[in-house]
């Protein structure tokens, strides 16, 4: 009878660790909703050249039958490049407490796991390989949940032209 309490008290703990990891997560999904502003110290490089972004602003939208993940836009915007902005689509996920933002457009995954995030501030560190990794500070400007308001993408994307000048190609994001 002891051993089948002991095992039933493991089985319980470990089902309560879980739903509190869910929560949590849920949690941290609901917060990311909205409209981030600042800085990301993201750099791209385009014809052997590393540009730095100036700007970053970045919009989560929850995904309403899928508490903790979503989709959204990143755009990194910079002063010193042959364009102004790159945009791309997001889709991501909360995964205990880790946030993972995949990018569309370049086909990579940024995790983003050593953060601080409040009801108007975000900060902290983004990597996509044990080598790569920058931090950033953004500010939230607008939330779904604020006012009636619908904010959303504007459409469009940028790419820079090709060095030959045949075909549009996209600038690549890079972490230093």
């Amino acid at each position: 009878m002891k051993r089948l309490y002991r095992y039933l008290t493991l089985a319980m703990v470990a089902l309560v660790s879980l739903t509190f990891t869910s929560c949590e997560d849920q949690n941290i999904a609901s917060s990311l909703e909205g409209t981030w502003e600042g800085y990301t110290h993201v750099q791209s490089i385009y014809n052997g050249r590393y540009y730095n972004s100036s700007y970053s602003y970045v919009d989560f939208t929850t995904d309403p039958f899928r508490f903790k993940s979503g989709t959204g836009h990143w755009v990194d915007y910079y002063s010193n490049a042959p364009w102004d902005y790159i945009a791309s689509h997001i889709e991501w996920r909360v995964r205990d407490r880790v946030i993972e933002i995949f990018f569309v457009e370049d086909n990579v995954t940024y995790y983003i796991d050593n953060y601080r995030l409040t009801d108007n501030r975000f900060q902290g560190r983004i990597y996509w390989d044990d080598r790569s990794d920058f931090t950033f500070d953004l500010v939230h400007t607008s939330s779904p949940r604020w006012n009636d308001y619908h904010y959303g993408w504007n459409g469009g994307y940028y790419y820079a032209p090709s060095p030959d000048g045949k075909a549009p190609e996209r600038p690549q994001r890079v972490l230093r």
